[in-house]
């Protein structure tokens, strides 16, 4: 009977051994568990940051973006515009040299004997319309055309004016 309460003391003793260990692994595991819990929730805290600044970034570079292709729409359509006035400034300065030529011929030709004071008066006047265009131009992008001051769009005069 002493052998089997010494057999039961000892195995108390092993067990009692074992449950300590077994409660500092428990220990430990739940340390481990709290310290794994914490960093998920630091790594998914960094994760929602960098998330964040992304999105933040994100949207900044699409603003600068959609700001970059404003400025180039505008850029083209200002270019166009110049390109535009260009050639309307183009075909006055033709209509005012053709103007001036017309009239140089009629004053030739008058010198000569012939009595062409009412065509000369004419092409004078024509000449100043087409002076006017040319200048008038850069002020009003041409909105002038060559049918509100008795031409054809091709530039021929369309009918004499009367005056």
């Amino acid at each position: 009977m002493d052998r089997f309460a010494a057999k039961i003391e000892a195995a108390r003793a092993q067990l009692s051994s074992v449950e300590s260990h077994l409660r500092g692994m428990k220990e430990k595991s739940l340390a481990q568990t709290k310290k794994k819990e914490e960093l998920e929730a630091r790594l998914a805290s960094e994760l929602a940051k960098a998330k964040s600044k992304a999105e933040k970034a994100r949207a900044e570079a699409e603003a600068i973006v959609a700001v970059y292709q404003a400025d180039a729409e505008a850029a083209q359509v200002q270019a166009r515009e110049a390109a535009e006035t260009a050639k309307t400034r183009a075909h006055w300065i033709a209509e005012l040299a053709k103007c001036q030529s017309r009239r140089e011929t009629l004053e030739e030709i008058h010198a000569r004997g012939f009595d062409l004071t009412d065509e000369i008066v004419k092409a004078k006047e024509n000449e100043s319309d087409a002076r006017a265009l040319v200048s008038d131009d850069d002020d009003d992008d041409g909105s002038k055309s060559g049918s509100e001051n008795g031409e054809d769009l091709d530039g021929e005069e369309a009918a004499p004016k009367e005056y």
